[in-house]
């Protein structure tokens, strides 16, 4: 999926491999396995997610010495987002209608749901939905929470175990935030008392 510079996630990912060092893959094979099981075990998603879940695969696809969306666990890390106090109501909205503006295209070019379509004809759908502003914008959004999913602390629901950090051999800041000192739960209501 190249843009109009002729610059596409394949290059992007490439780049990304050669400045960093070559995740061993041993390590993430057995990551990768890992997270297959725990999707096929029992867990099938419904919609939206399901198709969340494969237009993130799409636009990170794994490689053999790169991690892909879901090895970085972009989903779990979007609906943990999603569920925050403070996500914007208009956000989640955006990324619902998003999913239903894909399958009805999907369904009126090719009969058929964005999950039965083979990855040329996902691209063309992708493609389809990025020309429009609004469909631009819900592609967009989805990229910022796979990247931000390659890169957050895995007490937020991505980069399980660091693998988006040591991947691009980053080291995190110290000390990582625990479950009860997420950003926002730190959040406290300040009033100001005013003399009257």
């Amino acid at each position: 999926m190249a843009d109009k510079y002729g610059f596409s996630r394949r290059n992007f990912l490439r780049i990304l491999a050669t400045a960093a060092a070559a995740y061993p893959l041993s390590s993430l094979a057995e990551k990768r396995q890992l997270n297959n099981n725990k999707l096929t075990s029992g867990n099938t998603l419904k919609e939206p997610w399901l198709t969340l879940s494969l237009v993130q695969e799409h636009l990170f696809p794994a490689e053999k010495d790169a991690p892909g969306a879901r090895d970085i666990q972009a989903l779990a890390y979007l609906q943990a987002m999603i569920a925050t106090p403070d996500f914007d109501k208009e956000d989640a909205l955006l990324i619902h209608n998003g999913v239903g503006w894909l399958n009805d295209l999907a369904q009126q070019q090719y009969a058929k749901k964005f999950s039965q379509l083979d990855t040329e004809t996902k691209e063309k759908v992708l493609r389809r939905i990025e020309s429009s502003r609004a469909g631009s914008r819900w592609l967009s959004m989805l990229l910022t929470y796979i990247l931000e999913a390659l890169l957050t602390d895995p007490v937020y629901g991505g980069n399980p175990n660091g693998i988006g950090w040591t991947w691009l051999q980053h080291q995190a800041g110290f000390p990582t935030p625990t479950e009860d000192k997420k950003y926002y739960k730190l959040r406290k209501n300040i009033y100001r008392v005013t003399k009257a």
